[in-house]
């Protein structure tokens, strides 16, 4: 007994000492892959304006709700929020893990198995859309200037992010999980994981639309910061 015991607390330290390992191994690579950048496309003409938009873990695309490149309302719709706002003048977009988006309102309620399924890539996804008059004070944004074409491929590329029923329609979310009275859930396309998170999805819109942009990363820092901006 005293044998079988020594060898389970010996399996049990060897799998602690593995799982430090990968968890340090995915944070050296994140680190790496975060600071070498994708050069942008060098343009002409800087016409359109999009924000990246920080709440320091997850970020957002902000654009005008509508303009001569794309109106948002064809995809989400302010009537769609509590407030039905139609005044607004911008739309905030983010892909993200449906379970963590409408069932951990903080990180203080996250559930195991809410969090094994969003590392894992076993969960549903979902598009979160915000609708604003302004830009939110005191949020952490960095500034895009892109040109028309640049813009229009961000825009295939987060139309692509949307789930589509039979009709060809965006998928509205019928939850009262919402964060305030402006904003909805749409389904969304992918899985979400440790490789490929809410930021990774904003990473490969910065590299769709021709921006500087890391090679992987899947936090929001490397997106922010100075470095990438260059």
């Amino acid at each position: 007994m005293h044998l079988m015991l020594r060898r389970l607390l010996r399996i049990l330290w060897i799998c602690d000492i593995a799982f430090i390992a990968i968890v340090l191994l995915y944070l050296a690579v994140a680190q790496a892959c975060s600071h070498y950048y994708v050069p942008a496309e060098a343009v002409t003409s800087a016409d359109c304006v999009v924000t990246l938009l920080s709440n320091g873990v997850h970020t957002d695309l902000v654009m005008p709700m509508h303009s001569a490149d794309m109106d948002w309302r064809s995809l989400a719709h302010p009537e769609d929020t509590r407030s039905r706002d139609t005044s607004v003048r911008l739309v905030a977009i983010g892909w993200g893990d449906k379970g963590f988006y409408l069932q951990t309102p903080t990180w203080a309620e996250l559930q195991p198995d809410v969090a094994f399924k969003a590392i894992s890539g076993l969960s549903t996804t979902a598009m979160h859309v915000t609708f604003y008059r302004d830009l939110p004070v005191g949020e952490e944004t960095r500034v895009l200037h892109i040109s028309h074409d640049q813009y229009r491929r961000l825009v295939l590329y987060i139309s692509s992010s949307f789930q589509r029923g039979s009709d060809g329609n965006t998928m509205l979310i019928r939850t009262d999980a919402v964060y305030g009275d402006h904003d909805c859930f749409y389904e969304a396309v992918g899985h979400y994981s440790l490789f490929h998170t809410c930021n990774t999805w904003t990473n490969d819109a910065l590299k769709a639309c021709g921006q500087r942009a890391s090679l992987w990363t899947p936090f929001q820092a490397a997106l922010m910061s100075e470095d990438v901006a260059q």
